[in-house]
């Protein structure tokens, strides 16, 4: 049985060598660095330059990732695209290697597409690839996507497909439509994750199951803490240092601002760079996010060493 996968995961950043091809090594090394943090992987997210990255890299990264024996039971693979076939071959070649689940955007480019339309998407991709194993974490992303999945759309895809609809991840920024989500489905196994730290602390009050939260690249220990002691008297103090963390890194592009971080943590310049469009911090910017994370007192060192 496919095992439920709940706390704080990662969408991956995604390095790359100077030609702009995906880097598996400096991956590989990132993730094993994230486990040891005690946070998962849901590598082909927004943060991991996703849509700027072919069907045939992402198959090959995820085969990479497992070789290198890295848990797939801590995998929850992006593989939703807006063509409906590269979403079925990445979802099945991603059930095919056994992870916990897939984390599926709807198809996002056509604009004011009706409900019925999601849910044709959503069954077609489940019916083709057509396994026991295949769990999908719907992910709700309106402020980028622009194209949201509704409660009654997950209500209806709960009933025609329980066990494959296994949860959401929901990157809205609207806490009532989160604990809404919660109130209705959460009883019935469906496991409700918000998009940012700065509202773990309310998601897990509530019922919900975590977070997938980009800043988890760069501070894992501190909100996995905060999961784990959720229900301990710190948790509003812990919550508070996380959102002065996640307010920071939000002054600036966050993509760029990740990576660039990550570049000093590993004391690594090949880590800062972007796939385009999307283009690195200039030298001013990355001087100014570094003075701002020095005076709230965050150090960007790995406290933990990366597991072997």
């Amino acid at each position: 049985m496919t095992p439920r996968l709940l706390g704080v995961l990662a969408p991956v950043v995604t390095p790359f060598h100077p030609d702009l091809s995906p880097d598996a090594g400096r991956l590989i090394e990132h993730c094993k660095w994230l486990l040891a943090c005690d946070v998962g992987l849901a590598p082909f997210g927004t943060t991991s330059e996703a849509n700027s990255l072919s069907v045939s890299e992402k198959r090959e990264l995820l085969e990479r990732l497992v070789a290198a024996g890295l848990p797939r039971s801590q995998m929850m693979p992006g593989t939703g695209c807006c063509s409906i076939t590269d979403s079925i071959a990445l979802t099945r070649h991603a059930v095919s290697h056994g992870v916990a689940g897939c984390l599926m955007l709807p198809p996002f480019y056509y604009k004011g597409v009706t409900e019925e339309g999601l849910y044709r998407n959503y069954a077609s991709i489940i019916e083709a690839v057509g396994d026991q194993r295949l769990r999908i974490y719907l992910y709700h992303i309106p402020p980028v996507a622009q194209v949201g999945i509704s409660l009654a759309l997950i209500e209806r895809l709960l009933r025609d497909f329980p066990g494959v609809i296994a949860g959401i991840k929901d990157s809205s920024g609207d806490w009532e439509n989160t604990r809404s989500m919660i109130d209705r489905f959460s009883r019935g196994g469906f496991d409700v994750f918000v998009g940012s730290e700065a509202l773990l602390l309310a998601n897990m009050r509530a019922g919900g199951a975590g977070c997938i939260s980009a800043t988890a690249n760069v501070n894992p220990e501190a909100i996995g803490k905060l999961y784990a002691d959720w229900a301990s008297p710190d948790a509003d103090a812990a919550q508070a240092r996380l959102n002065e963390v996640r307010t920071t890194f939000q002054k600036y592009p966050m993509i760029a601002a990740l990576k660039q971080t990550i570049a000093q943590q590993r004391s690594d310049a090949d880590w800062a760079r972007l796939r385009p469009p999307l283009t690195e911090m200039a030298p001013a910017s990355a001087e100014r996010l570094q003075a701002d994370l020095t005076s709230i007192g965050f150090s960007p060192e790995p406290t933990t060493a990366v597991a072997s």
